[in-house]
């Protein structure tokens, strides 16, 4: 779990950081974004600040397992909302299934992982495994 909360903390912040940094060339970079409305710099460094917090609760979580359960929890809250709102989008027309498919691996990776993350230290606190 260790492991799996710091790859995922740093793979959010890199992409938090890009969006603070270069938020037009995030916005570019990423194929499906351009489609959900014109270009909005504030907006993308919102997000991105979303993006740095909940990747310091994974790394934060990840060497701290007393506080694992709510800081992935709030962590994780944040990307199963994100998820939840591409699905929504999908399913009243707002966005093409098209676009969901192409933004499902990283709107919905983290998310599946947060929830396995605290699913896992939830059965097993402090990373015991718990006798049968």
């Amino acid at each position: 779990m260790k492991a799996l909360g710091t790859i995922l903390g740093l793979g959010l912040l890199v992409n938090g950081l890009l969006m603070l940094r270069d938020p037009l060339w995030w916005y570019g970079a990423v194929p499906t974004v351009p489609l959900t409305g014109p270009f909005n710099q504030h907006f993308v460094r919102d997000i991105g600040l979303i993006y740095v917090i909940t990747a310091i609760g994974f790394v934060h979580g990840a060497f701290r397992p007393a506080t694992r359960v709510p800081v992935w929890i709030a962590a994780t809250s944040f990307h199963v909302l994100h998820g939840s709102l591409h699905a929504w989008e999908t399913l009243v027309g707002i966005c093409t299934t098209a676009s969901f498919a192409k933004d499902f691996v990283p709107v919905m990776t983290p998310a599946l992982l947060g929830l396995a993350l605290v699913a896992c230290t939830v059965g097993f606190p402090a990373g015991r495994l718990r006798s049968a």
